[in-house]
């Protein structure tokens, strides 16, 4: 699960954590890390962790703080300027853990996205606004904010990474322990040199072992610089990082850095995905009772138009990007279909691959089905009654499909890399000899290897009797948050105790 963290941590006092987050479940989400952080609180506390969850004031995350009926939110600080805005510091709960909000009209009070406008485009001033929130991160880390005080602070991707920087080029009195996670290492924050002069950062912050980077400022490479350690969501996506192809311009520095990269699986949320008890399938079901998946795939096809059908049903829940090789699925499509399969999928992304998978629809009616856009309870069911999810990402951090898939025992097909190769065991003749092969692996996202991995899986689907032997094997798998949060804990505890 995780790689140079010791799983035990030492037995010591509750650790006070701020997790410094631009996202986290179930307030706000556009991606894992909103998953991973809105995880977080829970995972850590049966390890002896209190974590407290930083969120920007978005209008969804104030709508959860300030109810209707509620005369005055709870102000546990203010700041007449915070980058040129005046701010506040609002209390409430996220998930039954303590949450904190950065309320700064000026810099979140916006109709769109968290990261951009209604059109889909990036605000012109987010390198203001996540530095203004990553500053809040720091001055409420390092005990600016009365009766709030923290161990370690916990950064997650480029919006929150000037959170590590501040602490060390501020001159605040009192210095915390800071934790990095690249969640992916493709989204970095790179700005123009005629930023810096804004951040409230010292001069000596405008170096080579500080936030400048290619002659502009980097905030996730400042972050990483900063850091008291660095963590991301696999053991092999910490590897691959430190390579040229994965590594997207910061390989040196992760090399730097030595063994203070760690790798740290994300787990699942084995509550809100178990299929016995998941509310949004036709008919749930357990690893005992597999014969009930019967009624979610009928109802499945009913969704997306399908002819119903015994052969196998591939399903996709995915951003349409050329990361997630979802151009290498269009290639494939007439393959998957020639030999009996058929297509469920959910995404939206890049317009033109949208069109194009509209248009295969078009060319297979009652063969593929495309539904464009996000739906929680669609995601489940097509778990819930897919036969095999295909992942064909050319890099993955971690994955958290592949681990629903697991979980619903919808059969991952997958692309060896990063937390895909970690948590997919591959059905060759040893791990099906043996009972433990979980899914299908393949190498290199191109039309040969993705169609071979599609036929091989049709194939594993004609002999029920193995199928199901994968199947109830990754049923049986744990990727909760139990194990990664040891890791996290015993991790914090070092760092801690290292001051």
């Amino acid at each position: 699960m995780s790689e140079n963290v010791p799983l035990n941590p030492p037995a010591r006092a509750r650790l006070r954590v701020l997790s410094v987050a631009s996202e986290a479940v179930p307030l706000i989400k556009t991606g894992g890390l909103a998953d991973v952080a809105g995880a977080l609180p829970a995972a850590l506390a049966p390890h002896g962790v209190a974590m407290t969850t930083l969120l920007p004031g978005y209008p969804a995350v104030l709508r959860a703080v300030l109810p209707a009926g509620r005369a005055k939110p709870k102000v546990l600080h203010s700041w007449d300027s915070l980058l040129g805005e005046p701010a506040r510091l609002l209390a409430g709960t996220i998930g039954g853990h303590p949450l904190l909000v950065v309320d700064a009209p000026g810099l979140f009070h916006r109709e769109g996205g968290p990261y951009s406008d209604v059109s889909g485009q990036d605000w012109a001033d987010n390198w203001r606004r996540f530095a203004a929130f990553s500053r809040a991160a720091a001055d409420i880390a390092t005990g600016a904010v009365p009766k709030l005080a923290f161990d370690l602070v916990h950064a997650h991707d480029w919006q929150a990474a000037l959170t590590p920087a501040y602490i060390r080029f501020a001159p605040f009195e009192r210095a915390v322990p800071s934790v990095m996670t690249i969640h992916n290492m493709a989204f970095q924050g790179h700005y123009g040199a005629d930023i810096f002069p804004f951040l409230g950062l010292p001069p000596e912050a405008w170096s080579v072992s500080g936030v400048e980077y290619h002659g502009g400022v980097g905030l996730l490479k400042a972050g990483l610089e900063s850091a008291w350690a660095v963590t991301t969501v696999s053991p092999t996506y910490a590897r691959e990082i430190r390579t040229r192809e994965f590594g997207m311009g910061l390989e040196g520095l992760i090399q730097s850095r030595g063994d203070s990269v760690h790798g740290i699986v994300n787990g699942i949320d084995n509550t809100d995905w178990n299929p016995e008890a998941d509310k949004a399938l036709a008919a749930a079901y357990s690893v005992r009772t597999l014969p009930k998946r019967r009624a979610n795939k009928r109802a499945l096809e009913q969704v997306f138009g399908l002819e119903p059908g015994d052969g196998p049903l591939f399903v996709v829940v995915s951003r349409l990007t050329w990361q997630k090789g979802m151009d290498v699925l269009l290639e494939c499509i007439d393959h998957l279909v020639g030999i009996g399969g058929r297509l469920a999928l959910l995404g939206s992304g890049d317009k033109a691959m949208e069109t194009e998978f509209h248009a295969a629809a078009a060319r297979h009616p009652g063969r593929v089905g495309i539904r464009i856009g996000y739906n929680e309870a669609l995601s489940h069911q097509l778990q819930g009654g897919g036969d095999a999810i295909l992942v064909p990402s050319r890099f993955e951090p971690c994955g958290l499909t592949q681990l629903y898939g697991l979980a619903y025992g919808c059969v991952p097909v997958v692309n060896r890399t990063g937390g895909l190769a970690d948590t997919i065991i591959d059905a060759n003749l040893a791990a099906l000899n043996a009972g433990v092969a979980t899914g299908v692996q393949f190498n290199a996202v191109h039309y040969g290897a993705l169609a071979e991995a599609i036929s091989r899986t049709v194939a594993l689907h004609g002999q029920p009797e193995v199928w199901r032997q994968i199947q109830r094997a990754g049923m049986k798998t744990d990727f909760s948050w139990g194990q990664s949060g040891r890791a996290y804990a015993a991790l914090y505890a070092r760092l801690v105790e290292a001051q």
